[in-house]
């Protein structure tokens, strides 16, 4: 996947019951971060960072979703530890990570092995990627977004 392309679109499970589809962002900015796991101290702050700044992405005209493999109860655990206020989407199947660009080799003390790469992508109201942010820094990272797509 590269800047410029149409989104893939998406239908999956998310937090509290339903689903979320890329179809109901239609002709809306959108950003999906995708994280590694549910409750873990990088992922926990990323999403903290995203539910903090919730309302200036809404005065942005934008939605933001997180996306990880973990399954739906998972995410729900995680949603109310931590108050989050962003939907969590569930793609236990790595349908929408692969497709994403977000799932891929990683490695860790010397072993290698497939996971979720900490990636985000901001799809702008027309339905194309418009900037995709690989290898993510947790630390100032969803100020950076907003600053995107304010200016998107």
């Amino acid at each position: 996947m590269s800047e410029g392309q149409k989104a893939p679109a998406f239908s999956l499970p998310r937090d509290g019951g339903g689903v979320a589809r890329l179809a109901d962002y239609a002709g809306k900015k959108l950003v999906l971060f995708f994280y590694p796991r549910a409750d873990t101290p990088g992922c926990t702050r990323e999403a903290i960072d995203f539910t903090r700044l919730k309302d200036a992405f809404a005065t942005a005209g934008t939605s933001v979703l997180g996306i990880s493999a973990d399954p739906p109860k998972a995410q729900e655990r995680f949603r109310d530890k931590h108050k989050l206020a962003v939907p969590l989407i569930s793609d236990e199947q790595h349908e929408m990570l692969e497709a994403y660009g977000a799932w891929g080799e990683k490695s860790m003390y010397g072993r290698s092995f497939l996971g979720i790469l900490r990636t985000t992508v901001l799809v702008g109201a027309d339905g194309k990627v418009a900037r995709i942010w690989r290898n993510v820094r947790v630390d100032g990272h969803a100020e950076d977004v907003l600053a995107a797509a304010t200016s998107l």
